[in-house]
């Protein structure tokens, strides 16, 4: 009877271990990998945050943030199956569409562009036909584009001058407009010292060049094989970047401490900048309400920039390209 009630007992304990075990694995975070388009910085704060404050892990979801840079290509790690979400513009993912990779947008976190001129009013610049005959440095890319449209649209007679990343060759009169990212260029232009009362700045949003900026993308076949954790993981992103955006030193420490880890050089007033100026870009009235949403009227202007200049050859459909995980979400 002893013998064979420690065997009873064993074969519980066995099963009851498994069943643990099975239960465990059930239960246990899904491991997913998401790659920024850029080095870690406040225009990625809301990630970094729903990392740190476990808004994925409460998900489901176990996340590693990866970030790219001038060797590491965020949609070329998408594609290659090395990340399973990646932040792109969406005119980077418009031309990865086109080249055959299968990503759709899943939500369209930043729907308005940054992007602008900035120029002296001391060289008689107030308004965009004010640029005729002038010095104007463009970037190289796809981020040129909606600098060349600014002045293809008012029918500008510049000279075009190569802008590198600094905006160097502006601070020391070598040209008299200069394209910028409100939350990262102009900061620096006006850190330098200048005055904004001496500067005039052409948002392109507001001259009916909206280029929409960072969204979230995956592969067609990530988000079928399973639709909830999409979902999960753009909730999850939102989440965070409201925390972010309602905590901001917070998030500019968490933001730091991820440019501490990658060695990156960090300014702490930079970086506040950038998340408050991020928030005007991202949020209306205050909250992410339905702009998540990828514009049609958007996709159909970007779509047709970069055929216009020979970068896609075809479009893909919109309700193709665009799956949103998340339709509304409310402050």
């Amino acid at each position: 009877m002893g013998k064979k009630y420690r065997v009873v007992t064993v074969a519980i304990t066995l099963l009851l271990t498994a069943v643990a075990f099975v239960f465990a694995e059930e239960n246990k975070p899904q491991k997913v990998t998401f790659i920024t388009h850029w080095s870690p910085q406040a225009q990625f704060a809301g990630y970094y945050v729903a990392k740190e404050k476990g808004f994925y892990k409460e998900r489901g979801i176990d996340v590693e943030i990866l970030s790219s840079g001038p060797s590491i290509s965020a949609s070329q790690a998408l594609a290659d199956g090395k990340a399973d979400f990646a932040v792109l513009w969406l005119s980077q993912a418009l031309q990865n569409r086109s080249k055959g990779v299968k990503l759709i947008n899943i939500g369209q976190i930043m729907p308005r562009s940054g992007l602008m001129f900035v120029a002296r009013k001391s060289a008689g610049i107030r308004k965009p036909e004010d640029l005729n005959g002038k010095k104007v440095s463009l970037w190289d890319g796809d981020l040129r584009l909606s600098g060349e449209a600014f002045i293809k649209k008012y029918g500008l007679n510049v000279s075009k001058i190569h802008q590198s990343y600094t905006v160097n060759l502006f601070l020391a009169g070598g040209v008299d407009a200069v394209m910028a990212m409100w939350y990262n260029e102009y900061h620096t232009i006006i850190s330098s010292g200048m005055d904004p009362e001496e500067l005039s700045v052409f948002f392109f949003k507001d001259h009916g060049l909206n280029v929409p900026e960072d969204g979230l993308y995956t592969l067609e076949g990530t988000y079928r094989k399973d639709p909830a954790l999409t979902k999960a993981f753009v909730e999850a992103s939102i989440k965070g970047w409201l925390y972010a955006f309602s905590h901001p030193e917070e998030a500019v420490d968490i933001v730091l401490e991820r440019m501490r880890t990658g060695n990156i050089p960090a300014n702490r007033e930079h970086q506040k900048w950038m998340l408050k100026s991020v928030e005007q870009l991202i949020t209306t009235n205050g909250g992410i309400s339905k702009t998540v949403a990828l514009s049609p009227e958007d996709y159909r202007a970007v779509s047709g920039m970069l055929k216009e200049h020979g970068l896609i050859d075809s479009v893909t459909d919109f309700d193709s390209f665009y799956v949103p995980a998340v339709t509304y979400v409310e402050k």
